[in-house]
């Protein structure tokens, strides 16, 4: 059994990492220290759920998104953790879920891909490769909501936040554009 919840925390650390707008927004949460035991969580648990429950859907407001970061990133005004982050626990929380369940690879990647390689298992193998990826989204939500502190010298300068902003339009961009070559 601890081979496989090795394996699912490996598989599930190798997919997490990649840089997307919930693992951005977990990071602006950070880096303004708002809400972050919340997003943190709420990240964890939906991914927990996604990969336990095998839910599949499609949407995705990565297109709007990766729009919103450019034009953050062309118009900058103000940029700061502070003014970044969202303040409020209802609205850092909806935000989160926006991010988490409108996301198409959220689900390719807990429900398909991970849901798929857990079938090599059995029983309580395959429960504790579940656990392990779990594990895995959990050390990332909170090492990033919680580490970002440790960036916020970095981020005290507005060029750090357009960085920031046009990186994530690139990725958003990226896979909307991909997601709408697929369908065609």
């Amino acid at each position: 059994m601890l081979a496989a919840a090795t394996e699912g925390f490996l598989l599930g650390a190798s997919l997490i990492v990649a840089i997307g707008a919930q693992n951005a927004f977990v990071l602006r949460q950070g880096l303004a220290r708002r809400q972050v035991f919340a997003v943190t969580t709420f990240c964890f648990l939906a991914d927990a759920l996604l990969i336990s429950l095998g839910v599949a859907g499609v949407g995705s407001l990565l297109l709007t998104y990766g729009a919103m970061a450019l034009r953050r990133a062309l118009h900058p005004g103000n940029l700061s953790a502070a003014s970044a982050a969202q303040s409020r626990l209802g609205t850092a929380l909806a935000t989160a879920a926006a991010l988490t369940f409108l996301n198409p690879h959220v689900y390719l990647d807990t429900v398909v891909l991970l849901g798929s390689l857990s079938a090599r298992h059995a029983g309580a193998a395959r429960v504790a490769f579940g656990a392990g990826a779990a594990m895995a989204s959990a050390v990332w939500f909170y090492g990033i909501g919680f580490g970002a502190r440790f960036a916020a010298p970095l981020f005290a300068r507005p060029a750090a936040w357009r960085i920031l902003d046009v990186a994530i339009a690139i990725i958003m961009a990226s896979i909307a554009l991909s997601l709408l070559a697929q369908a065609f």
